[in-house]
């Protein structure tokens, strides 16, 4: 009995991916600096939220609607909020879902031991899945950080970039949003 459950536990452990990091799993958006995010970005405050899409297809959402003919189109995007001027700047960001495959490190490790053989399972030793986000800043010419928790441009700035995230999810034809500007 004790050889069955060691063999099933051992069959169990062999067949796994072990996670060396796991990418986060945003719901709806989230509020952080950006630093502490993801690694390169600015240390600003950012609205951040899972991007399902293509890679690419925010920028050209954000050059349609603010026909931008792919001038500044990451960088400075103007918008206006109660008569007052803001822009916001985005960055594509992927954290990759990181594993350790088990099973074709061990049978490397066998025929190396047993034959002169190199490792030919090497590239099926880890996976990665990527998971992509869009993170954005807020500023304007008052404040250096729009979505920072002691700006008053927060309780603005939020619905709207809210209101965009929306938008740009359930937008398929980016030229439609030209028309409800």
């Amino acid at each position: 009995m004790k050889k069955i459950i060691v063999l099933l536990l051992s069959v169990i452990v062999l067949t796994s991916c072990i996670p060396i990091r796991i990418a986060p799993n945003i719901k709806d958006h989230k509020v952080t600096k950006g630093k502490r995010f993801k690694k390169g970005l600015p240390k600003k405050t950012m609205f951040i939220f899972e991007d399902p899409k293509n890679e690419d297809e925010f920028y050209n959402y954000v050059n349609t609607k603010f026909q931008l003919q792919d001038y500044y189109v990451d960088v400075e995007v103007p918008f206006e909020l109660e008569n007052e001027k803001y822009y916001f700047s985005f960055y594509e960001v992927e954290i990759p879902t990181k594993t350790i495959n088990l099973i074709p490190l061990f049978i490397d490790g066998v025929l190396s031991q047993t034959t002169d053989m190199d490792p030919f399972l090497e590239d099926a030793h880890a996976s990665r899945i990527g998971n992509w986000y869009i993170a954005i800043e807020v500023f304007n010419n008052k404040e250096k950080d729009c979505l920072h928790e002691d700006s008053e441009s927060r309780t603005k700035v939020l619905p709207y970039l809210g209101q965009l995230k929306k938008e740009y999810l359930n937008t398929v034809n980016y030229n439609e949003v030209v028309f409800k500007n």
